[in-house]
């Protein structure tokens, strides 16, 4: 297990980037926690890939450096970093059975018998294919193999990381939250610095401790589920976690009361001198609906029904505005107004989280 470090860490796949645009992965500086699981989260080509594979060897950084408990890997290979990794497409050794595929990375470190059989049953019980010990792996189904590549990346105990680049994407979608689970149960067991690349959200905040949000080469939050649902750093972490995503809305703030358009919305802080583009965010969680005359006047478009709660779909001034209302209230006719709960309410500054003064 290692703690990892990424120093002024950036890379261009030009020779001579001129500007920061040229950059793929923007200048880095992060320390990630020794036993931690991390899930590295953002759309096509924000840049995940790349900082995985930088992390593991793969890829040398145009700029800066990576350390492992303080020592510089910046140009070590991926054996001498001592690390595991699981790919998006299984990779097994067909010709072998189950158990020879889950042995390989022992006996290729001249592991004793005795601690071979004990560590791929204990494995093979967490990933629950016991049963197929002893079959041939050319036979599997892509789910059963993909299950022993991520058994394989797990056997060692003596790793300093192991790395998963979208692991599930071939796996059957009823067989994905039983392998996160078990993913996870085995990160409480092993303890092993984790990072588990994806851009699925449910994904992402199922499996990990912290979460790092990416978008255009840049890391622009890193944070619990719980932090990046109250408290997104950028308007893009609340726009891409949550189902809907954070509503946001032009603002102009005077102290701890917020302009929308005319509408005035009370604050629980106060802000000062704000320049920039000036935006309020709050998530459909925090907007209540209420009947006419009780707070802004919405234009309802259709409401959605999706068992545990309601998801109404709205506009306010040409803006679309969506809102969350528990399965057990009624809607009625006349509620077509919204009104705002002020602990949900987030300021930014040209996309950016600003603090207000509580006292």
């Amino acid at each position: 297990m290692a703690k990892i470090t990424l120093s002024n860490l950036a890379h261009s796949y030009k020779k001579n980037p001129k500007s920061i645009d040229d950059y793929v992965l923007r200048p880095l500086n992060h320390e990630w926690d020794d036993g931690a699981a991390y899930a590295l989260l953002g759309p096509s080509g924000c840049g995940k890939s790349t900082l995985l594979n930088i992390i593991s060897g793969i890829l040398t950084p145009s700029e800066g450096s990576i350390l492992f408990d303080g020592k510089d890997v910046t140009f070590a290979d991926t054996a001498s970093r001592n690390i595991a990794q699981v790919f998006q497409f299984p990779v097994v050794y067909d010709t072998m059975t189950v158990r020879q595929n889950l042995e390989f990375p022992l006996r290729n470190r001249g592991a004793n018998e005795q601690y071979i059989q004990q560590r791929v049953g204990s494995i093979a019980r967490a990933i629950k294919v016991e049963d197929l010990l002893d079959t041939k792996a050319q036979g599997l189904t892509a789910d059963a193999k993909q299950k022993i590549s991520l058994g394989r990346g797990m056997v060692r105990e003596d790793v300093n990381a192991i790395l998963f680049d979208e692991p599930l994407t071939v796996i059957d979608p009823h067989m994905k939250w039983e392998l996160r689970t078990q993913l996870k149960a085995l990160h409480k067991e092993l303890k092993h610095t984790m990072i588990f690349v994806t851009h699925d959200q449910t994904e992402a905040l199922t499996f990990a401790d912290k979460v790092v949000v990416m978008n255009n080469g840049s890391v622009l939050q890193i944070g619990t589920p719980e932090e990046l649902f109250k408290k997104p750093a950028h308007t893009f972490v609340g726009y891409f976690i949550g189902s809907p995503g954070m509503n946001v809305f032009e603002a102009k703030i005077e102290e701890n009361i917020a302009d929308l358009q005319g509408n005035k919305i009370k604050l629980n802080a106060k802000y000062k001198n704000l320049t920039g583009k000036v935006e309020l965010g709050i998530r459909p969680e925090f907007i209540e609906l209420c009947e006419e005359g009780e707070g802004i006047k919405i234009e309802i478009n259709r409401i959605e029904d999706v068992a545990h709660h309601k998801i109404v779909r709205a506009n306010y001034n040409n803006r679309k505005v969506n809102i969350i209302v528990p399965e057990d209230i009624k809607i009625t006719s006349t509620m077509n107004n919204i009104r705002f709960k002020e602990e949900g309410i987030n300021i930014y500054v040209d996309g950016w989280l600003v603090e207000g003064d509580l006292s």
